[in-house]
């Protein structure tokens, strides 16, 4: 039954049934409390009027009807029985404004001395309390004055108690719903806040979330959960997207190729073979072709296994060397090309075979983008615990904009795709992606006009490493 009510009705409930609980118990003590104060009190009343001085109750009992004992009140009983229990004399007179005597105390028929009880009227009107005494010759003296004012007062007691219960319960009621609907608010927002997410809306979050509340706590632990995944949403659309571009740029790629291969082939069945000049310029073609698809593929795979994390090679690496090679090598492919080198020791831990590259690949750049003859520098340092390798040249540099892009996939700053330059617009991306495997980064700064200067920024190696 409990399951099916909301929370706020489930700590209201709970509120109003503790606050019901203890204030029955602090009504019942108090009631309690009350009523025996009062019956305590009527028999010391009665105590001290059978033993004060001056009190007779033979003279009482049996005097003038107009006299009754001293210290006695209008109703009050009396009576003297004998050692056997047979009543000597009884006397009771009527009330204040009242003309007929009230019904007596219901006795038993042996009471004890020192006795105090409480006993009903005979016709069951109320209820009288009782004392007996020891008189002087033995005898049993028995008073008894009634409760009436006593069942009076307890009752009055017992009304405002239920009235005020009633009203507290009330009043805790209405503050407790007031005070939970509060506190619940953020659980609102934090519910509505849920709601709009499941309905697409990733950038909501739950406000008002605060430290020092356990509600705020949670909305600021949701907070950081919802940007967790939103971000990992927001990559999981980049990457896909990044997926379908770079499946559609690799078709798009290898499409080319395939396609002069295929036309070679026709080429060939179309009666080449019988033609030595035809036969030698197919074959010629299909094995550019076929180099060039299988550079490409290559490329791909290499940038596949970094995508996926696969380690490299780890070794000590003289990096001004190896700069140092790979310009040998570019100085053998462009002899008129002027390149200056200036280099600094500097060692890092990593595969010699992929750090050669991306260092070919960015003079690789350079060829393909400037015009031949136009001088080059490269530059090996050591920096702030990084080694630094610059490659900066004299072309046309690049665009606006176009310094953050250079390093995507199959980005190109020639936008038609021409392929008079060669490449296919993945060796700065293979640069990029070789450093990031390293623990490295990439950058580049160029202005229009002046050229463009490629840097980058791996971990030199300590010592232990070297």
């Amino acid at each position: 039954m409990l399951g099916r009510l909301s929370l706020k009705a489930r700590l209201v409930l709970g509120v109003i049934v503790l606050s019901a609980i203890g204030l029955a118990a602090a009504d019942v003590a108090t009631y309690a409390s009350l009523r025996s104060f009062l019956v305590d009190r009527t028999d010391e009343t009665l105590e001290q009027r059978t033993r004060g001085p001056g009190f007779d109750f033979r003279r009482g009992c049996g005097g003038p009807q107009g006299r009754r004992p001293p210290g006695a009140s209008p109703g009050d009983f009396f009576q003297i029985r004998a050692t056997g229990g047979a009543a000597l004399c009884t006397r009771q007179e009527p009330e204040v404004g009242e003309t007929s005597v009230p019904s007596p105390p219901r006795l038993p028929a042996d009471v004890a001395a020192e006795e105090s009880f409480t006993a009903p009227a005979e016709d069951g009107s109320g209820r009288y309390r009782v004392r007996v005494e020891t008189g002087p010759h033995g005898e049993a003296i028995v008073v008894a004055t009634s409760l009436a004012g006593v069942d009076a007062t307890l009752r009055r007691l017992l009304l405002i108690m239920l009235l005020v219960t009633a009203a507290v319960l009330a009043a805790l009621a209405a503050l407790g719903l007031w005070v939970v609907r509060l506190g619940l608010r953020p659980l609102d927002a934090i519910g509505s806040t849920a709601a709009a997410i499941a309905g697409g809306d990733l950038s909501r979050r739950v406000e008002r979330a605060e430290e020092r509340t356990e509600v705020g706590r949670l909305g600021l632990a949701l907070n950081a959960m919802l940007g967790q995944i939103e971000t990992a949403f927001n990559a999981q659309r980049a990457s896909e997207r990044k997926l379908r571009r770079f499946v559609a740029d690799a078709s798009h790629e290898l499409r080319t190729p395939l396609a002069a291969v295929r036309a070679y082939s026709e080429l060939f069945t179309r009666g080449a073979e019988s033609r030595a000049d035809d036969l030698a310029r197919s074959m010629r073609g299909i094995e550019r072709e076929s180099e060039r698809m299988s550079a490409l593929v290559d490329d791909l795979l290499l940038l596949a296994r970094l995508d996926e994390g696969r380690p490299l090679e780890r070794e000590p690496v003289a990096l001004d060397e190896l700069v140092g090679e790979a310009v040998e090598t570019a100085q053998a492919l462009e002899p008129d090309r002027p390149i200056r080198l200036e280099t600094q020791p500097a060692g890092v831990l990593g595969d010699r075979e992929r750090l050669r590259q991306i260092v070919d690949n960015l003079l690789g750049n350079v060829r393909a983008h400037t015009p031949a003859g136009a001088p080059v520098s490269l530059r090996v340092v050591s920096l702030n615990g990084s080694a630094v390798v610059e490659v900066a040249d004299s072309g046309p540099g690049l665009g606006a904009g176009e310094t953050e892009r250079v390093f995507q996939r199959f980005y190109r700053a020639d936008e038609s795709r021409s392929r008079a330059s060669g490449g296919v617009g993945l060796g700065l991306s293979i640069v990029a992606a070789v450093a990031a495997a390293h623990g490295g980064s990439v950058g580049a700064e160029s202005e229009p006009g002046r050229g463009a200067t490629f840097r980058i920024t791996l971990p030199l190696a300590t010592e232990g490493e070297t």
